[in-house]
């Protein structure tokens, strides 16, 4: 199995090569998917915040004058692919791993990590059980999964919908939502159907969820496929007028979305973590990612500029030696783009948390389908 960077992560590897003529660089392991299946514009977005932070911090004089170089790998989206880069990135010499978008595939290399010893930042994956057992090498930044789907849960119950419906595929993560929507919906009298959406194509799915009565879709699926065949299938069926669609997960974050779907695509809440108004600091590196990207930042890339920005304070303050990362989580706060960084040790958690980042319910603008509106915040 090859590991070795993408052209363009290979570009980013050698960043900072040069900021410290025979300084030895600090080097980070970088974890993103850049790739099918893996979402890969999420990929593209988590690169350019590590990539533009350690293009920061190179410029204000690295670790104790030595550069920070990003060394990158695709994951593709794949658990094994994940967990065979961080044996190679831990066999390089890195400081400490970061990155990932993919709950399964950060759950791979959390263990991983967390076997060899090696600091793992988490920029993206919201899974509660990234790790099995309690451990202190891992950290994330992204908030648990429990945590957003529930205030996602509670969106939904705020506008009336209470019978609902989950297009699904086999994963643990689409696993653990359904789960996480079931217990609190059902607590509060709401009921949650599963449809397979392997077995079910999107005309049959319309059909199942008339003789549900379901009011809300959530769309627990890939991008693009099946994600994009289903809402077609749904905005097409005017059985399904009144049907509110989601996609908790995030899927419309991304202009991809837009591409495939225009304004069929729009009016679909999803979670996002971001706070309502981003500070100067935050207005500042949206500007430069904005301007990097070619595009408008998604959340995924605030985490990725976050992530590099807390891990160069801890390398900064505690040194390079991987235990004395590991062992500086617990008294890390950093002023990031979305609030300040704190992590902590959380019930049901077995990883140092930020707890919590800002969380937003929104969708497209059905008016304007490259405009958010914000829904609800929790």
């Amino acid at each position: 199995m090859s590991t070795s960077p993408s052209p363009s992560g290979a570009d980013h590897a050698e960043q900072g090569a040069d900021h410290a003529e025979g300084a030895a660089a600090v080097r980070v392991g970088a974890l993103v998917p850049l790739t099918r299946p893996g979402w890969t514009e999420a990929g593209r977005h988590l690169l350019a915040g590590l990539s533009l932070a350690v293009a920061e911090v190179n410029g204000a004089g690295g670790i104790g004058g030595r550069p920070l170089e990003l060394v990158v790998r695709d994951t593709a989206a794949d658990p094994e692919r994940a967990a065979a880069a961080v044996d190679e990135l831990a066999g390089l010499g890195v400081a400490a791993v970061v990155g990932e978008y993919h709950s399964v595939v950060a759950r791979s290399a959390a263990a991983r990590a967390d076997a060899l010893g090696v600091p793992y930042l988490c920029s993206s994956a919201v899974l509660d059980a990234l790790t099995e057992q309690p451990t202190e090498w891992v950290a994330r930044l992204a908030p648990a999964q429990s945590h957003g789907w529930r205030i996602y849960a509670d969106f939904l119950l705020a506008q009336g919908r209470n019978r609902i419906a989950v297009a699904t595929q086999p994963s643990v993560y689409w696993a653990s939502g359904t789960r996480i929507l079931r217990d609190h919906l059902a607590a509060r009298g709401g009921t949650v159907v599963e449809l397979d959406a392997n077995e079910l194509g999107p005309e049959a799915l319309c059909d199942a969820l008339v003789d549900h009565g379901a009011t809300a879709l959530l769309l627990l699926v890939g991008q693009p496929e099946p994600a994009a065949p289903i809402v077609r299938a749904v905005r097409s069926d005017r059985r399904l007028a009144e049907l509110l669609v989601g996609a908790p997960a995030g899927q419309p974050e991304f202009a991809e979305w837009d591409a495939l779907l225009g304004e069929a695509g729009a009016g679909i809440p999803f979670l996002r973590y971001l706070p309502e108004d981003l500070g100067p600091l935050g207005e500042r590196v949206g500007k430069e990612l904005r301007e990097q990207l070619g595009a408008a930042p998604s959340f995924v890339a605030f985490e990725g500029w976050d992530t590099v920005t807390v891990l160069a304070e801890v390398l900064r303050s505690h040194g390079t030696d991987r235990a004395a990362i590991a062992g500086a989580w617990p008294h890390v706060a950093v002023e990031g783009t979305r609030g300040t960084i704190r992590f902590s040790r959380t019930p049901g958690i077995g990883v140092l948390q930020w707890a919590w980042p800002p969380v937003q319910v929104v969708d497209r603008d059905p008016a304007e389908s490259d405009r958010f509106r914000i829904l609800h915040t929790g």
